[in-house]
């Protein structure tokens, strides 16, 4: 068995209860620009970032003017209308602190911009941000998940090896980005993913209070 040394936390999704209104916030930017995409259609998207959502769905690139001033209100609509409302998963602080206190180098790996990532930490308790040793953001990943550009920063930041790493995400994509830098996944259905969907786990849990509720039987404490 390997001791686990480091845990590459998503956030969206996997921390906070989001996936629903980035959706919403995605479907509300692209109308104000005159794209009628359903809410169905972009709902199993989240968890890519806009440099996938955008072309899979209005068949743009992010980094054209369109696609540029969609994301923009996708920024504001998210900001302004959402994020005061947003909770934490039950048990979210208590999984944070229960790693942190083991000894455990905590990272995020995400595909939020870096202020929203702050806000959404926000969310999550006003002393969350100082339990991470290094946050990856889209800023610092040319690809969003699945592509594995921003867990293979958060592997190099963390000083171990692949094997002494887990992730902890809620879709396959989190799934598939730590596969491609062998790094094993912890999934949570709490972001609306099925078991079938998340099948490339080495375990499944309901979110963070369930994985607290297990913590002693679990791989963190166990070894991979």
């Amino acid at each position: 068995m390997t001791e686990v040394r480091g845990v590459i936390f998503d956030v969206d999704g996997t921390l906070v209860d989001s996936n629903d209104v980035h959706a919403q916030a995605w479907v509300e930017a692209m109308a104000e620009h005159g794209y009628h995409v359903s809410f169905d259609t972009v709902r199993p998207l989240i968890g890519m970032g806009g440099d996938k959502v955008l072309p899979l769905t209005v068949g743009i690139t992010k980094d054209s003017e369109e696609g540029k001033r969609i994301g923009q209100s996708r920024k504001e609509i998210f900001k302004q209308r959402y994020l005061p409302h947003l909770k934490a998963f039950p048990g979210s602080m208590g999984l944070l602190e229960r790693m942190h206190a083991q000894g455990l180098k905590l990272i995020i790996a995400t595909s939020a911009e870096p202020d929203e990532l702050q806000a959404l930490l926000q969310v999550i308790g006003p002393h969350a941000p100082e339990l991470f040793a290094n946050q990856i953001s889209a800023q610092e990943a040319k690809h969003s998940k699945p592509d594995p550009d921003v867990m293979s920063v958060a592997v190099q930041r963390s000083g171990y090896s692949p094997q002494e790493l887990v992730m902890i995400g809620d879709t396959p994509y989190d799934i598939e980005a730590a596969a491609q830098v062998e790094v094993k996944a912890i999934a949570f259905r709490c972001g609306g993913w099925s078991d079938k969907d998340l099948a490339g786990a080495i375990m499944i849990y309901d979110g963070p209070a369930d994985l607290l509720a297990h913590y002693d039987t679990s791989v963190l404490l166990k070894g991979i």
